[in-house]
């Protein structure tokens, strides 16, 4: 009789070249997410998130008809879509969401036009699929080094402007009257935002996105409200819902014979049970943690 380890790690998994390439370029979305997720959460622009994860899917379905990685498209429509936002001189937040309704409408109009074309011109069918619910086993090794390159940019970018990030979000005037230059520290947010949005859509799709950049981090700051607590759970969360879904998405081989289910289900499934479980322990009295309406602030020194 198999071990309930031997169970769980089917035949070969270790060995399996596509798992390991979905293991490195996922645990490296896993933990950029993340850390841009927390500061995104805490400065309450997670429908910001949500938008530049469907505006990533023009560029992504524009990679097909230009023969480039999908990285490129997802990053540079989530780059250009950032920024537009970001550059709307507006401080009510009506105002803001609406101008990314628009943005979102406007990239999804894009992403559906540059389908058609892809399905029309260059029979890629299985574009769509790939590019809102992702294909992490199809991903080829080659990525490994762009995709962490990627991911080491967006995180430097966080770490040096963590400081006067957490202190504009907290209070605008506040920020300005210590000389915090807010609209260039919102752009530079923005733009690391970008980054992970373009990287967590390529992993675990467009559509689905959102739940590996928002899921962890609002894990985390529920279990601590202070930032760099909260930012190491969030990894964590992410990287064992990240790794799991994999693990769960090779094994599910077996249990089908042969037709495995998608690994982003089961990554998001395990995101959803890492939050409803502090819900419940929320509910049961213990309070891992407390989670304020508004802005986080800084641990004791770092403002």
């Amino acid at each position: 009789m198999n071990s309930p380890l031997g169970i769980l790690l089917a035949p070969g998994l270790l060995a399996n070249g596509p798992v390991l390439t979905a293991a490195i370029v996922g645990g490296g979305a896993a933990v950029v997410s993340a850390v841009v997720g927390v500061f995104t959460v805490m400065r309450g622009q997670s429908f910001a998130a949500h938008a530049l994860a469907d505006v990533s899917s023009a560029g992504g379905a524009a990679s097909f008809l230009l023969g480039v990685s999908p990285l490129w498209g997802f990053m540079g429509m989530a780059l250009l879509g950032g920024t537009a936002m970001e550059f709307a001189d507006s401080r009510d937040a009506g105002e803001r969401d609406l101008l990314t309704g628009v943005v979102l409408g406007a990239g999804l109009g894009l992403a559906a036009l540059f389908l058609y074309f892809d399905i029309t011109s260059m029979s890629t069918t299985g574009a769509t699929i790939t590019l809102l619910f992702g294909s992490m086993f199809e991903m080829p090794a080659s990525m490994i080094p762009l995709t962490l390159t990627v991911g080491f940019v967006a995180i430097t970018a966080a770490a040096i402007i963590c400081r006067p990030l957490l202190v504009s979000s907290l209070s605008r005037e506040l920020a300005q009257a210590q000389g915090v230059h807010v609209r260039l520290i919102g752009l530079l947010h923005i733009l690391a935002l970008s980054l992970a949005v373009a990287l967590s859509a390529m992993t675990v799709g467009a559509i689905l996105s959102t739940a590996l950049l928002i899921g962890p981090a609002a894990t985390g700051l529920r279990l601590s409200d202070q930032p760099a607590r909260a930012v190491i759970l969030s990894i964590a969360v992410g990287l064992a819902a990240t790794w799991g879904g994999i693990l769960l998405a090779y094994d599910s081989f077996y249990w089908t014979a042969g037709r495995g289910w998608p690994v982003s289900f089961f990554i998001v499934t395990l995101i959803l049970l890492f939050y409803m479980a502090t819900i419940l322990l929320r509910r049961r009295g213990k309070k891992p943690g407390r989670r304020p309406a508004g802005p986080y602030v800084c641990e004791a020194g770092e403002t």
